[in-house]
């Protein structure tokens, strides 16, 4: 082998350090920690430094030792305040841990369940402050989740989501929901519907508040207020009650937001057997783009939510805020408004 191929041999002693790298990569001890660590905030010219100076000295990271030495465990939490149907059953939370596992796999992290709808013994809080995982992440938080606030207060947090009880301090991942019922109800105006109703997601949820809230605003500005609003509780059997409701209470509306694909594919088997058609009577616009919004008839028009990227990005952050680093407090997400056949 040529000799410029290999860098210096280094004589029989100690294990190389992290700072031995970082001294013959030119670079920070902090940067090599991101290498090792699977981080991604690394310049290529960097990220191939370090690794050349890691085959050159012979560098192995030594988890077990690094995990003795600053009482890591390398696993985080995910938790869900819904019950295990819930969480199951809806694409959302695929998609939300499908981002989480990848990234957190990168970084040689393992990602860990505590799924419950309420914690009255704060078990949640106490497996986090035991040392058991070196932190926690959450999603789907409601306004009666008060176990939340405290387990916020035993290690680092992430909330998937804005926090329904912000605290100064707090740490997010977000869509931007409000603009979401704001491009929904554009869309509907556009296409000359004014008898608008609407199926809100759980309203004890910031999502559901915010996503009607920013729905009624920009009805309100072309002189309209909804002819129905219900709570559908973000699951298709509470989608397909709304609808009976809206129904009952005062006949078809001629357009509809519903705040979910999975409320909206309980809306569209109601407004079938009602024998009313979409998008001719009834156009509708739903929310998240899950797998949901294709596989229904009519494929349904709908707003977008990157509930992967998102897991990615929680994860990310808690990398970084495990690393020492200071990420920004709140992260919003964009969104897009998918054109199909229910409007």
């Amino acid at each position: 082998m040529p000799a410029d191929d290999v860098g210096p041999a280094r004589a029989p002693g100690p294990a190389p350090t992290l700072e031995e790298v970082a001294a013959r990569a030119g670079v920070s001890r902090s940067t090599v920690s991101r290498v090792v660590n699977g981080g991604e905030r690394v310049s290529p010219a960097a990220l191939a430094a370090v690794n050349r100076a890691i085959a050159e000295l012979g560098y192995v990271p030594n988890r077990a030792a690094r995990s003795l030495a600053s009482r890591q465990t390398h696993t985080v939490a995910l938790v869900v305040p819904e019950d295990t149907s819930r969480f199951f059953g809806d694409p959302y939370f695929a998609a939300i841990v499908a981002g989480l596992n990848e990234r957190l796999t990168r970084a040689r992290y393992m990602l860990g369940l505590f799924a419950a709808s309420e914690d009255p013994h704060d078990r949640a809080a106490a497996f986090v402050a035991s040392g058991s995982v070196d932190g926690a992440l959450i999603v789907s938080h409601h306004t009666s989740d008060a176990f939340l606030e405290r387990l916020a207060r035993t290690g680092p947090v992430v909330f998937g989501g804005r926090p329904a009880h912000p605290r100064p301090g707090d740490v997010w991942v977000d869509v931007d929901n409000r603009e979401g019922g704001r491009m929904a109800a554009r869309w509907i105006l556009a296409r000359g519907r004014t008898r608008i109703a609407t199926i809100a997601g759980s309203l004890d949820m910031p999502a559901g508040q915010e996503r009607l809230a920013g729905f009624r605003e920009v009805l309100a500005e072309a002189g309209l207020a909804p002819v129905a609003v219900e709570d559908g509780g973000f699951s298709a059997v509470g989608g397909a009650r709304a609808m009976e409701r809206i129904l009952a209470a005062g006949g078809a509306p001629d357009a509809l937001f519903i705040a979910s694909d999975l409320m909206a594919r309980g809306a569209l088997a109601v407004l079938a057997r009602a024998g009313i058609r979409v998008p001719t009577d009834a156009l509708i616009v739903g929310f998240d783009d899950s797998p949901v919004a294709s596989a229904v008839v009519p494929a349904l028009t709908t707003i977008r939510q990157p509930s992967h990227d998102q897991g990615v990005a929680m994860a990310d952050v808690m990398l970084r805020i495990l690393a020492g680093e200071d990420p920004p407090r709140e992260t919003l997400l964009p969104l897009e408004l998918v054109v199909r056949d229910s409007g």
